[in-house]
């Protein structure tokens, strides 16, 4: 039983022995007191006036008095108006240190019994990873680590979309203008190879359209359809997608080439093949240097034909309705969405048929209780209507389904734009913030007498802090800023922050020498006064299981980041009023080094669940 449950217990039953009356559980829950006032946990009496028939305050004073006489673990109380400061006693911080301060699987909760599978990236194959896809995946990642932390068996999946116009967008002007280049030949990652072509069909597309404009056709176009308070650069902005579709030269050769695709030709299979295997090379390289991996790959040319039977199944259940033109749809009116088609009149599947495939080929490959798609905000509306869709075909796995949906990600120049190839590459954000660490390193010049291949590990390893610190700390459903300069600041709320006060334990730990053999805390238990500074770092430290366990119910990595952050806070106001190596008694240095050890391996552990590596030195 923890801390929190034995008040909340021994609140209730003084509840009933003070003034005869049950309370709900909630009520007497606890909550972690305010800094700026004495405590550790505080019970909020105002609820319990209705009943007691006395002023909060005069209920806290006697329900303290209470708690503390029957509650060994608690020391003394105080009272703020109606709330009930509870002070825990040092003899149970001191006991609880020394069960986890050796404890590398501290804040590992027990098995659950449970799966879920996460469902996240999912790129497209026309281009590379991006900051966006960067902030989807380490989301997913951290998700995964932190749900497995707290008891699940996990399945880490994605789907890649590597059919669709965009798809032959690259491959035509990698045929029309490539001149049979490779990315070896070019020396070019390849998964950049690929993209490049993607940007230089838009370019090509815009030099057509921009031509066309001035021609007989385009502007006789434009005498016939524009409307009369529409200029001529807004008729032709508002006019693209028709142009592709109906008029551009481009656009035809790459509709033909998706339909030689989807009749299966053999050298369009061929040069599709080619070139995706190019970017999945590229992905790979980009989910290593991440350092995040897959259990399993789906791909949308495997599954873009599912759900149909499904839709069938639907309708002769009465879940989905025909139109005259042949077209099924999903009535969600009740559900405060709305007509839904998911079967187009020719036959042909939409995205949703699809999905609803998927959903099912999933659960039968893992059975997972939970599925959690990582997608951006977005595609709100979308899941909406999947999991109601699936909800009502009955799906055993429908209850379990969860969009973790999330906000763009900007740079402080503004967003992005994939077509236009102004996106930031993965590869070169992860090669940004490794430089901007570099540089910062320079500066403080702390491992310089290392050797270089050292030097670089511990650099690739603060880079990557900064750069996946930056966007967990943040709320997944906010949009965001990212700015890699910002990002390695030791200062800040920043991943190297932490990573700092990991490494200053270290080298205080590696100065205390032979003292730290594993075990060798018996002179800590002789340590009882504890400081306001020790008191703050152990319940921080007590908390981490309850953090782990509430990040992973909510699928929000950002709990873990923080925490971190509010751990290292208080370990460098620690390491700053007090001193560790010279205590003022052997006991306190003990004492002290035992603490340093724990907040050690639970910052290398908080930090783990979101991917982040530990250096020794910076």
């Amino acid at each position: 039983m923890t801390i929190t449950d034995l008040i909340q217990s021994a609140t209730i039953a003084a509840i009933q022995e003070l003034y005869g009356e049950t309370i709900p559980a909630e009520q007497a829950a606890p909550t972690v007191t305010r800094k700026e006032f004495e405590g550790d946990y505080t019970i909020v009496t105002f609820p319990f006036t209705r009943f007691a028939k006395k002023k909060p305050g005069e209920i806290a004073e006697e329900l303290g008095a209470h708690l503390v006489k029957n509650v060994p673990q608690l020391d003394r109380f105080n009272v703020v108006q109606g709330f009930l400061n509870l002070v825990v006693s040092d003899v149970f911080w001191t006991d609880f240190l020394a069960q986890i301060a050796d404890n590398q699987d501290f804040g590992q909760l027990p098995k659950n019994g449970k799966k879920v599978m996460i469902e996240f990236c999912s790129p497209n194959t026309n281009k590379p990873l991006h900051l966006g896809h960067v902030r989807n995946i380490l989301l997913g990642w951290s998700c995964s680590q932190i749900c497995e932390a707290a008891g699940y068996e996990v399945k880490k999946v994605q789907v890649i979309n590597d059919r669709g116009i965009a798809i032959c967008k690259s491959m035509l002007a990698w045929q029309k203008f490539g001149n049979s280049a490779t990315p070896e030949s070019t020396g070019t990652k390849s998964d950049h190879f690929v993209g490049d072509y993607y940007v230089l069909f838009e370019q090509k597309f815009q030099e057509e359209y921009k031509a066309w404009q001035a021609s007989a056709d385009g502007q006789q176009i434009l005498g016939e359809k524009r409307k009369a308070d529409q200029s001529d650069e807004q008729f032709f902005k508002d006019f693209k997608n028709t142009y592709f579709n109906e008029y551009s030269l481009l656009g035809k050769e790459a509709r033909e080439m998706l339909l030689l695709w989807e009749a299966h030709d053999p050298s369009t299979i061929a040069l599709w093949k080619r070139m995706n295997q190019w970017v999945y090379d590229g992905f790979e390289e980009t989910f290593h240097n991440l350092g995040v991996s897959f259990d399993k790959y789906y791909y949308e040319s495997e599954t873009y034909l599912l759900g149909k039977d499904i839709v069938e199944q639907g309708l002769a259940a009465g879940v989905f309705y025909k139109k005259e033109d042949g077209s099924v749809w999903a009535d969600l009116t009740d559900a405060k969405l709305d007509h839904k088609v998911v079967m187009r009149s020719d036959g042909t599947s939409v995205y949703i048929t699809q999905d609803l495939g998927t959903a099912q080929m999933r659960y039968h490959d893992f059975g997972a209780d939970k599925v959690v798609y990582v997608v951006a905000d977005e595609q709100n509306y979308h899941f909406q209507v999947l999991f109601e869709i699936l909800k009502r075909l009955g799906e055993p796995y429908a209850a379990g389904l969860h969009h973790l949906n999330y906000g763009m990600v900007d740079l402080p120049t503004g967003k992005m734009k994939s077509r236009e190839g102004t996106v930031v590459d993965a590869d070169d954000l992860i090669s940004e913030v490794i430089a901007e660490a570099r540089e910062a390193s320079k500066e403080r010049g702390e491992i310089a007498e290392l050797t270089k291949p050292e030097q670089e590990d511990i650099l690739r390893k603060i880079g990557l802090a900064a750069l996946k610190f930056h966007i967990i700390k943040v709320t997944p459903q906010k949009r965001m800023v990212f700015d890699p300069k910002e990002s390695v600041d030791l200062q800040g709320q920043t991943g190297p922050h932490i990573q700092y006060a990991y490494v200053r334990i270290k080298s205080v730990l590696r100065k205390a020498g032979e003292q730290l053999a594993v075990g060798s805390w018996q002179l800590a238990a002789g340590y009882s006064n504890l400081q306001p500074q020790e008191r703050e770092l152990i319940a921080q430290l007590y908390r981490f299981p309850a953090t782990v366990e509430t990040a992973a119910n909510n699928y929000d990595p950002s709990e873990i980041a923080n925490y971190c952050y509010d751990l290292a806070k208080a370990f460098h106001r620690f390491f700053t009023d007090l001193s560790i190596l010279k205590a003022e008694t052997e006991e306190a240095k003990a004492f002290r080094l035992q603490l340093c050890a724990a907040v050690a391996n639970v910052l290398k552990t908080g930090m783990g669940l979101l991917g982040i590596e530990m250096p020794e030195r910076m």
